[in-house]
């Protein structure tokens, strides 16, 4: 089977309702809009967000604090689940990934020093924490920063 020799299961689709195409349809004249008022009309209706005159609520809430849109945003790691590893090995993103510490890379892999290390491992990383240096170095590996 071919894309072009796809088609549609049959009653999938339906045809649009022809509104304002006379009365033997039973949506003639007014088209489903009703008499009057501003909807009835050509380009009615009133823009995104208002509520009538009354003071909206985008404008109501409190608007507060920024959002860095360049801030980078790392997948983080504890050195505790390090131990997965076996001893001398070299621990890199990919690594990581098959071991599923690191399931989404957004700008990195940053090390976080929660928990204890008891192996001796090469550890290559974008980012790490003080404190993951140190427990690293502690249990005689090495942090490197790619």
């Amino acid at each position: 089977m071919r894309i072009h020799e796809l088609k549609k299961p049959e009653g999938s689709t339906k045809a649009p309702k022809r509104i304002g195409r006379g009365q033997g349809t039973g949506q003639g004249t007014t088209a489903g809009r009703g008499m009057n008022g501003q909807n009835s009309r050509s380009g009615g209706g009133v823009r995104l967000g208002f509520e009538g005159g009354q003071m909206p609520l985008y404008r109501r809430l409190p608007k507060r604090g920024f959002t860095n849109h360049w801030a980078k945003e790392y997948a983080e790691v504890n050195v505790a689940d390090l131990n997965k590893f076996e001893n001398d090995a070299v621990v890199d993103l990919e690594a990581m990934k098959q071991a599923g510490l690191v399931k989404q890379v957004k700008d990195g892999v940053k090390i976080l020093g929660n928990g204890e290390l008891e192996k001796k491992l090469t550890v290559k990383a974008d980012k790490f924490s003080k404190s993951a240096v140190e427990k690293i170095e502690k249990a005689g590996g090495k942090a490197e920063v790619i």
